[in-house]
């Protein structure tokens, strides 16, 4: 009696020679009928061509970086893993990134300018000029990455607890001198400029399916007082704000709000629902505003805004991430635990791909508005989880949004590679939206990049476990290929 075989295939998206070797593997892997059973979604062969086909062993996820990333990544993560390398480095970094005199400042002393950006600037940034940029950007779009999120990154960072702060006009803030002109006077502002020059250069650095990121406090003082005030920007901030905006829509890229601490976040909300409202016409997403879930309350503000889209008929973009300045926030604003963060952020997550928030949606007595979600995630398991929810979705013949995922250049390897498998394996399957993986990338001069800087270090401290897994997961791919050539 002739055996039947019953086996659901994966159709393959075109193989392109462009990109990593392994991730081509992969899909030449998936087009020739071989498992990978470390898959979201594995393939299935009948048995008699399982027993004359040699699988080929799934290589772990860091193994699409290329060898000088995954140096430099495992010289950074061996620091950042290990506590007493951790805090002087640290503490240093604090030290020099205040310094002015030439012996000591990080941009005029050659030699520890060569030293920072060789590592920890490199590792983290971009490029100090667009052509430093345009290579980062190429080589993360030749490994299989969907686009990357361009920020200009300068901004100004204060601490709660102490009052004191770091970045473009911080002191200002703090002295409690800088002025909030009104919107309608014809001033200029240096700092105003300087981010409109800096903002308008990076919309040009990034192309089709990318994002430009603004980051308000980084036109200085001025500005961040009249959000810290909740009053209207500058006239000359608006004009800037709109000719960035318009540079970006004509390269065919979308536009990200970045969250800030929540002495201005009241502020920028408004102005990222201005820009929605402006921008988010005619179901198309092209403004985003992001939300911090470990906040008690997003949830709320996020049904708010969500509601206000589904009135007025606008679409709305939701960057989701558990949020960057936890050690500078008022404690009692933040999740009284990482469970309930990360509980907070995975329900916020499962809800708008199933298209419902709370009583809006489908079954439900309020419209679902249109929307667009990006998840910012370091977080392994909600990226598991949404893609199976996703996978599920597919499989039960119901609407599956697409989704895009991202994690900051340098942090997250494992997270960020795990998604180009996984995209390279459903890529056109039937009903099923691949995932799409993006890097988060700053770039400016080594003073730019200072504060932004001080946020990663200060990011890798309070999660010494996970650096520690990560660090441990590179060392074994470091001795992988070292073995390959004994």
């Amino acid at each position: 009696m002739k055996a039947h075989h019953t086996f659901r295939p994966i159709a393959v998206a075109p193989l392109q020679t462009r990109g990593s070797p392994w991730l081509h593997q992969q899909r030449m892997n998936l087009s020739n009928g071989k498992a990978n059973t470390n898959s979201a979604r594995s393939v299935e062969i009948p048995m008699e061509a399982a027993q004359h086909t040699t699988p080929t062993p799934a290589l772990p996820p860091h193994s699409l970086l290329p060898t000088k990333a995954l140096l430099r990544s495992s010289l950074v993560a061996a620091v950042s893993s290990h506590p007493f390398l951790l805090n002087p480095s640290l503490s240093i970094l604090t030290f020099l990134s205040g310094q002015t005199s030439r012996l000591l400042s990080l941009e005029k002393n050659p030699i520890l300018y060569a030293l920072f950006k060789k590592t920890m600037y490199n590792h983290f940034c971009a490029g100090e000029n667009g052509k430093e940029v345009g290579a980062t950007i190429k080589g993360l779009k030749d490994m299989g990455y969907s686009g990357v999120i361009l920020t200009y990154a300068r901004e100004v960072v204060m601490d709660h607890s102490t009052q004191e702060g770091s970045g473009v006009g911080a002191q200002l803030i703090k002295d409690g001198t800088a002025d909030v002109p009104a919107q309608t006077q014809d001033i200029f502002d240096a700092d105003i400029e300087a981010w409109r020059e800096g903002v308008f250069e990076t919309a040009g650095l990034i192309g089709e399916n990318d994002f430009l990121a603004l980051k308000f406090t980084g036109a200085g003082a001025v500005v961040a007082d009249a959000l810290q005030a909740d009053k209207p920007f500058p006239k000359q901030m608006m004009a800037a704000l709109e000719e960035v905006c318009e540079k970006a829509i004509s390269q065919k890229a979308s536009i990200l709000v970045d969250a800030e601490q929540q002495f201005v976040q009241k502020a920028i909300d408004r102005v990222a629902i201005d820009l929605m409202k402006k921008y988010n016409r005619d179901g198309k997403t092209v403004v985003y505003n992001t939300y911090q879930a470990y906040l008690k309350a997003t949830p709320d503000v996020l049904y708010k805004h969500m509601k206000q889209a589904a009135d007025e008929g606008f679409a709305i973009g939701v960057k989701l991430v558990r949020g960057a300045y936890i050690n500078s926030e008022p404690r009692h604003l933040i999740n009284d635990s990482k469970e309930g963060t990360d509980d907070q952020y995975n329900s916020i997550a499962s809800a708008l791909l199933n298209g419902q928030y709370r009583d809006m949606g489908e079954d439900q007595p309020l419209p679902l508005p249109k929307f667009q979600l990006f998840m910012g995630t370091h977080n392994k398991e909600s990226v598991l989880k949404a893609n199976e929810l996703q996978r599920k979705r597919a499989e039960q013949g119901l609407c599956v949004r697409p989704v895009r995922y991202g994690q900051l250049l340098g942090m997250a390897d494992e997270v960020s590679c795990t998604l180009l498998l996984l995209k390279a394996q459903t890529q056109g399957a039937p009903m099923f939206v691949s995932p799409e993986a993006y890097k988060c990338l700053s770039w400016g001069t080594l003073g730019d990049c200072v504060s932004y800087l001080m946020r990663r270090a200060k990011e890798n401290k309070d999660a010494v476990s996970r650096t520690k897994q990560e660090y441990i997961a590179l060392r074994r791919e470091v001795w992988r290929r070292f073995i390959k050539y004994l």
